[in-house]
């Protein structure tokens, strides 16, 4: 018998098998991008949140979202994303992250 281990929302664990603590993150934005509210197909003046590019040896380019907008180090520095979480809904990873230190 095969288990799969299922994830509900976000979590440390499961971005941990995609984002490896050893090696370096390195930042690939220079500004973060703002995210709006969506309500009846049409975009709010509302913030929901900020997003920003980073990359990993091995791995595509990816997106961590932040409640609050993130102090962006220098173009391809080398990062830390504090309390990094994942979460998967059919074949995406959604990470989510509360900030950045160099």
């Amino acid at each position: 018998m095969k288990i799969r281990k299922k994830h509900n929302g976000y979590s440390h664990e499961l971005a941990t098998t995609y984002i490896s603590e050893d090696k370096p993150v390195i930042s690939l934005s220079t500004e973060a991008e703002t995210q709006h509210v969506w309500k009846n197909g049409h975009r709010t003046n509302e913030i929901s949140g900020y997003q920003a590019w980073f990359a990993q040896e091995g791995l595509e380019p990816f997106k961590v979202k932040f409640e609050s907008r993130p102090q962006l180090p220098q173009f391809l520095s080398a990062v830390r994303l504090k309390d990094l979480e994942a979460c998967q809904v059919k074949n995406n990873i959604y990470f989510k992250a509360t900030e950045i230190e160099v």
